[in-house]
């Protein structure tokens, strides 16, 4: 009953996440969630709690990942349900080990609920980049499209997590233990101060002048590749790209250009005078030697290719499988890919110069997730450009959730994002991760907009995760033994 509700609560939480943004029903489902802890007989059933919980969260927070394998159905379909399980599953280990680790039966409720926090909060950090990380569906994702999303700039999103969890867990044990709560009510206060000085701290979003012009085709996964649909969509593009008036530079999404790129001189060339002049962004497959890659080329305003980028963090099982040749043998591959090497990963994060606009950080896909690898450009960008082909994630939840993300690494870094996406969502993002433009979901078209001005470089993008982390991990430390005491 007891892991039955947890599971439940955990499924409540999700309801947070794009598109829906309850976040109320996140700071609920976690206050619901102190008192099961705090009450728990033992550290095997804390663990198991921890782990209903966040089992039903992330299968509620990730259903869309079933989608990708329903592209191809007859190659992937029966992989889907297993991806569901064992991502919802495997990712709440995390959750469950910081649950078996902090409970002491008999220990304080308030004292055991703040290192639940603490230990919470080491989790995410480690689901983040452990094994190449995944942190799709982190906890501050709920407050993407509220004034507590600021608080990216000071500590960022595991920091956002941690405030989420502080506000919660203990007020939630104090109540159910009716013990300590006016301790616990502070900590809840002092989060939400901290939420109130980042939004009234938050500067004037100034632009740039130039514009940009986000072409979304709207390709079908099922059709995208298919002979008689690419040359179509490949010409949707081109007329997009030609329209007038004429626009700064031009961003076609990922793979947009039905060719690999060391043959694909016919296609550069149409690029080229479709643009006319303009500078154009666009994704592409290239191959050197046995390797192939997820591309990105800059054509600048001469028609020729003046930057190359490679996506250096690739999906596993959709780019690459481990021990793909192996895996190969019994017919599984990387859902992009029919080899069994897959896709290889380029040397990392890279900027680019984009003419007038500045320096541009790439990112491929959901690149755009991982906030440590736009931490680990070489030098800070003007902006950031975020090429996908959000196809694979179906219309529910999983587009929407990308966007989210990308809104979230433009706050941490007080940069602009352009974001365009094959199926949408296309958008130009201010460096406030407040949305001036977009392009809807199944839509094809184009927006033309003007590029917001970078920011002062926020706190969190000089400083990055590991400070966060090494106090969490010693301000559990420090209140191990007496939390174990009392």
């Amino acid at each position: 009953m007891t892991f039955g509700l947890a599971a439940f609560l955990g499924a409540i939480a999700a309801f947070g996440l794009a598109p829906f943004g309850y976040w109320f029903a996140t700071v609920a489902a976690l206050l619901g969630l102190g008192p099961l802890f705090v009450t728990a007989p033992s550290r095997s059933r804390a663990a198991w709690i921890g782990w209903a919980f966040a089992t039903g969260y992330f299968a509620h927070a990730l259903s869309w990942i079933v989608e990708p394998f329903l592209v191809d159905a007859e190659r992937h379909a029966w992989m889907a349900p297993f991806a569901l399980i064992f991502m919802a599953g495997g990712l709440a280990l995390f959750w469950a080990c910081a649950f078996w680790v902090v409970r002491r039966p008999g220990a304080s409720a308030l004292g055991q609920a703040v290192l639940l926090a603490l230990a919470v909060s080491l989790a995410e950090g480690a689901r983040g980049y452990v094994l190449t990380g995944f942190p799709w569906a982190g906890l501050a994702q709920v407050w993407v499209d509220t004034p507590v999303v600021h608080v990216l700039a000071l500590i960022g999103p595991y920091g956002l997590s941690t405030v989420t969890l502080f506000a919660t867990l203990p007020l939630g044990a104090a109540l159910a233990q009716r013990s300590r709560i006016g301790v616990a009510a502070t900590l809840s206060v002092g989060a939400i101060g901290l939420v109130v000085v980042s939004a009234l701290s938050v500067p004037a979003v100034t632009y740039t002048g130039n514009i940009v012009r986000i072409v979304q085709p709207n390709a079908p996964q099922h059709q995208k590749w298919d002979p008689d649909y690419a040359p179509l969509f490949f010409a949707r593009q081109l007329e997009f790209s030609a329209a007038q008036p004429r626009p700064d530079m031009i961003v076609w999404p990922e793979t947009s250009v039905p060719a690999w790129l060391g043959s694909a001189q016919p296609y550069l060339d149409a690029i080229a005078d479709a643009a006319k002049g303009v500078p154009v962004v666009f994704g592409i497959q290239r191959g050197e030697g046995p390797r192939i890659y997820n591309s990105l080329v800059y054509l600048g305003e001469n028609g020729q290719q003046d930057a190359l980028y490679d996506k250096h963090h690739l999906a596993p099982f959709g780019e690459y499988v481990p021990f793909g040749d192996l895996m190969a043998r019994f017919g599984v591959y990387g859902m992009a890919t029919t080899t069994g090497h897959g896709f290889s990963a380029g040397p990392g994060a890279a900027l680019f110069e984009a003419g007038k606009l500045g320096k541009a950080l790439p990112l491929i896909c959901y690149e755009a997730v991982f906030t440590q690898d736009v931490l680990s450009a070489p030098a800070r960008a003007d902006f950031l450009l975020q090429i996908t082909n959000d196809a694979w994630f179906g219309t529910r939840s999983g587009p929407y959730q990308h966007l989210a993300q990308a809104q979230m690494r433009a706050v941490e870094q007080g940069l602009p994002m352009m974001r365009a996406a094959n199926t949408g969502v296309s958008a130009m993002i201010d460096p406030l991760g407040q949305v001036t433009q977009s392009l809807a979901l199944g839509n094809a078209g184009f927006i033309d907009a003007e590029l917001p001005a970078p920011l002062a470089a926020p706190l969190y993008s000089r400083l990055g995760d590991y400070p966060l982390f090494l106090a969490l991990f010693f301000a559990m430390i420090a209140l191990w033994r007496p939390a174990r005491r009392t």
